[in-house]
């Protein structure tokens, strides 16, 4: 029987994060990955945002293949017919460090699995973990491959759908309201057309979102992402709102519609698909999060429900980076104590509780729930939409005063549901 220090169960950013942590401190650890090497089934978004991270891995970044520094942001608010369109660049983007940086998940997590590798961490590919072993209710290993793993302590990393949290008693079965599905394409471009296109120098790069009726009014959006030499295209609906409104369509033909919509298809034209997929993503926020930690073990990454859709920015790799490393230097001080159960672990969430990761859970605790209003995703695209078609409208005859104009569409009953939609945007 096989014996670690610490067993990680997956090998995306939490794990990795826990793994270079721990074997950096001389822990003996090994990361099961479920695929053929780490980034192997990776296809997720797209940005990382290092400011919060940068100093909990010193060095780590200057190496790192990351594609392009983010100094130009976008969002594009869209009606069946027009849309509305804003850009922000600012020297802080520029200036220093760059704030965030466009990534490619596989290259990126099979290149930090290297640099694991390197402090002494065993990584183990194609090795697909069923089960956790217990002794007198504690967790003490895993079931892989039908052999047992044993350890003082697993950390589960495997992400959204894994079920190690539920076998563990840390959570009940996930409701579909919690998440989302994400389709994304990655689309081959040579650097200096993107650089053209997006209005970015050299090693820079830009961020887009789109919201509105691209989701048909189901709670979602889309998101684009300039890398060296392609662009990151996706596009997420809500799984609740998809199975409650069967007529939106499904997530396929949504994601084609937003390709075609023209405030896209100049953005990608000529450029050639080289990667194509879908994964699940949790948008539950905080009143959603998993239990973090029992006797045995710890729950890092999207297996925690770590992942924050503010609207305007869409967040995770950072708060995995963040909680696998908080779970790695738990364990470390579990292991000075020589003690290894949930009161113990439970430092994991206090670290994480006085880090920007549960401080930023709790400050946007209300957004799922203020940002599932369908008025977001239908009505005030239509609203805006149309007046700015009837602002920018030169007829054959006399034009209509401004005022004339915005009162027509922002009567005392429009102004009045934009008060009550305002006070609950308020809350985040």
């Amino acid at each position: 029987m096989e014996r670690f220090d610490v067993i990680i169960v997956g090998a995306g950013l939490a794990g990795l994060a826990a793994a270079y942590t721990l074997a950096g401190e001389g822990v003996e650890v090994v990361v099961l990955e479920r695929g053929d090497y780490p980034g192997a089934k990776n296809v997720s978004g797209g940005r990382l945002y290092l400011n919060p991270v940068r100093d909990l891995f010193p060095g780590l970044w200057d190496e790192a293949p990351l594609e392009r520094a983010i100094v130009r942001e976008g969002a594009t608010l869209m009606a069946r017919n027009r849309s509305f369109t804003f850009h922000y660049t600012g020297g802080e983007l520029r200036n220093g460090k760059p704030q965030s940086c466009s990534i490619l998940r596989s290259k990126f997590d099979r290149w930090f699995s290297g640099r694991a590798e390197e402090r002494g961490a065993m990584i183990l590919a194609k090795t697909l973990v069923t089960d956790l072993v217990r002794e007198n209710g504690k967790v003490c290993g895993v079931v892989a491959g039908g052999d047992e793993l044993r350890a003082d302590v697993v950390i589960a990393c495997d992400g959204v759908l894994s079920l190690l949290p539920e076998k563990a008693g840390l959570r009940a079965p996930g409701l579909s309201r919690d998440y989302a599905v994400g389709i994304k394409e990655v689309i081959r471009l040579e650097p200096g057309v993107i650089s053209d296109r997006f209005t970015v120098g050299d090693g820079e790069g830009a961020a887009h979102l789109f919201a509105g009726d691209i989701t048909r009014g189901l709670f979602g959006g889309g998101f684009l992402y300039t890398n060296r030499d392609s662009l990151s295209l996706g596009l997420v609906v809500s799984i609740g709102d998809m199975a409650k409104e069967a007529a939106a369509g499904d997530a396929p033909a949504l994601f084609d519609a937003f390709k075609a919509r023209p405030e896209v298809e100049p953005l990608i034209r000529g450029g050639q698909t080289v990667e194509y997929g879908a994964h699940v993503i949790p948008e539950g926020g905080y009143r959603a999060l998993s239990g973090l930690c029992g006797d045995g073990l710890l729950v890092a990454g999207d297996s925690a429900g770590f992942a924050l859709n503010l609207g305007f920015t869409v967040r995770g790799m950072e708060y995995a980076l963040a909680s696998g490393y908080y779970a790695a230097k738990t364990v470390i001080a579990a292991r000075k104590a020589g003690r290894f159960d949930a009161t113990v672990l439970a430092a994991y969430r206090q670290s994480l509780e006085e880090s920007f990761v549960l401080k930023d859970f709790r400050t946007f605790k209300d957004t799922p729930r203020v940002l599932a209003n369908p008025h977001l995703f239908g009505h005030y695209p239509e609203l805006i939409g149309n007046l700015l078609r009837d602002l920018y409208t030169v007829p054959a005859g006399p034009k209509s005063p401004v005022f004339t104009t915005l009162r027509r569409h922002l009567t005392l009953s429009e102004l009045w549901t934009m008060l009550l939609d305002a006070k609950e945007v308020a809350k985040i």
